[in-house]
């Protein structure tokens, strides 16, 4: 009895010693495997920009490239990154910006900027060319958005306030495990102003049940401006902001 207790007592061990070996093994695969983010918190690192779309007059989306095809940013949803330049007078000028891209957009991220006429790093972005760099330092910010962590978001956002506004309901929206509900308020002077509506309205029309969106205009469209479909009738709510008995900015 005493030699078949002690040989069970073996077994056990060694079955013991066995999953402890798997879920070390598993835990190094996971952490040996998993992309290594390219931004650092502590200093600045270059990144080239690959292509420069001009949006608007004043709103242009840089595409910058990672190390490699397969790099991801590292940037967690909910936080910005610091953008460092040169202003007009060729003082450095710091800056925060939230990329539109997320880890899913592997080997590159982008910049959606609107270059304002007085700004300092406005000045930097209107002047970069295909071929220059930028220097990045992150991940910043405080926030970290964990799925499913509240059941629905309310968004307010105005003029370039939307770009972290969109990453979250982006990487909400494209997990196919997250069940939060978005409801985002966008308010801009005119229609010409806002930005990524081509990407929210994508959002709205492939997750309609989860995402809502209004737009709203300090100045209405003008008749003949724009021709509105059924649809976007139905997503617009354009109205200028004095008449509304409840959004004020």
């Amino acid at each position: 009895m005493a030699v078949l207790q002690s040989h069970r007592a073996e077994m056990l061990s060694i079955a013991v010693a066995v999953v402890a070996i798997g879920v070390g093994t598993a835990y190094y695969f996971y952490v040996t495997r998993k992309p290594k983010g390219c931004l650092d918190p502590e200093k600045f690192k270059e990144f080239k920009l690959v292509k420069r779309t001009q949006l608007s007059h004043n709103v242009a989306k840089f595409k910058f490239s990672l190390p490699t095809a397969t790099s991801v940013f590292g940037l967690p949803i909910g936080q910005h990154i610091s953008c460092r330049g040169k202003d007009s007078l060729n003082e450095e000028v710091i800056k925060a910006y939230t990329p539109t891209t997320l880890d899913t957009d592997v080997g590159y991220f982008e910049l959606v900027i609107k270059m304002y006429p007085q700004g300092r790093m406005s000045h930097h972005f209107r002047v970069m060319s295909e071929g220059d760099y930028l220097a990045v330092k992150g991940p910043k910010g405080r926030f970290k958005y964990q799925p499913n962590q509240v059941r629905a978001f309310g968004m307010l956002a105005g003029g370039t306030g939307i770009t972290p506004m969109f990453q979250v309901a982006r990487a909400i929206m494209e997990n196919p495990s997250d069940r939060t509900n978005v409801h985002l308020i966008y308010g801009n002077v005119t229609y010409d102003d806002i930005l990524l509506k081509e990407e929210l309205d994508n959002l709205a029309i492939n997750f309609p049940n989860r995402f809502n969106i209004y737009y709203v205009l300090n100045q209405p469209l003008k008749a003949g401006k724009v021709v509105l479909g059924s649809y976007q009738k139905k997503l617009f709510r354009l109205t200028a902001l004095h008449q509304h008995p409840i959004l004020r900015f």
